[in-house]
């Protein structure tokens, strides 16, 4: 049976509300998700959050029937709040109706089966939520077989990222590594590595894509270091027809990941 919070004094709040910040996320191994449509999604990956705080005007709601049940099952807690300590907890002063607490996941190069899926995203260096956020809902998209996250990557479990995901971060694998263990995984069986560049005449249209194929997209403002590209099998370029000298990285990695997709 639920309990009920309303204070925003009450120890628990004030340890949930932490989460926020990256140091608290770490040391708890705890990260915040908000909204009925992610903890669904979450719940029909088979991700149920250790606690789930609802609002009392939303009790009644299917899916937050079904949540609670689920959270309760596993041995969660269900918790009905106030509206105001969601929005503290969510840091939103529109917040949703749910917000959950879930354990952090990631899984290993090791973990991975590279035949399990043709097209596989890799990302370097990147540093905004939203973009990580919007390449996770496009690995969704396109059944990439997971996102490999390269080096010092915005944390993937930040409130930002989480909701950029829209529940994507609960269906599409996450691996975070730095590129000596990468390179090594990735030469160990079959696996094309195709660069995203703006030093290559070869068009993306043009070129020829073999499964599995990695796609890399390197750091929004710097792109990847000459030495990664050095490695890839084939670089190529989006055609560029007004001022603008390369598309968002997100919107790129989108492009690439349906074009590769169509040549199956």
């Amino acid at each position: 049976m639920p309990r009920e919070i309303t204070a925003f004094s009450n120890p628990l709040i004030k340890r949930i509300r932490s989460l926020r910040e990256k140091r608290h996320r770490r040391e708890e191994g705890l990260f915040l998700a908000e909204g009925l449509r992610i903890l669904t999604e979450a719940r029909e990956a088979g991700r149920i959050p250790q606690y789930l705080f609802f609002a009392r005007d939303s009790a009644a709601h299917p899916l937050v029937l079904a949540l609670v049940a689920a959270v309760e099952a596993a041995g969660g807690e269900a918790i009905e709040t106030v509206p105001d300590i969601l929005s503290k907890l969510s840091g939103k002063d529109n917040p949703q109706a749910v917000v959950g607490v879930f354990a952090e996941f990631t899984r290993t190069l090791d973990s991975l089966d590279r035949y399990s899926a043709s097209i596989w995203l890799v990302a370097e260096r990147l540093r905004d939520p939203g973009n990580l956020g919007t390449i996770l809902r496009t690995g969704d998209a396109v059944g990439a077989g997971a996102l490999i996250l390269i080096g010092e990557c915005v944390d993937p479990f930040s409130v930002e990222a989480v909701r950029a995901s829209m529940g994507a971060l609960f269906t599409v694998p996450v691996v975070q590594c730095e590129w000596a263990e990468f390179l090594p995984w990735l030469r160990s069986g079959p696996g094309q590595l195709v660069g995203l560049s703006l030093d290559t005449e070869t068009g993306y249209r043009t070129a020829s894509y073999t499964a599995p194929t990695f796609l890399l997209t390197g750091n929004e403002a710097q792109g990847m270091p000459d030495g990664y590209a050095a490695q890839c099998d084939v670089l190529v370029k989006i055609p560029m027809l007004g001022k603008a000298d390369s598309l968002n990285a997100a919107v790129a990695t989108a492009v690439m990941a349906y074009e590769v997709l169509g040549r199956e």
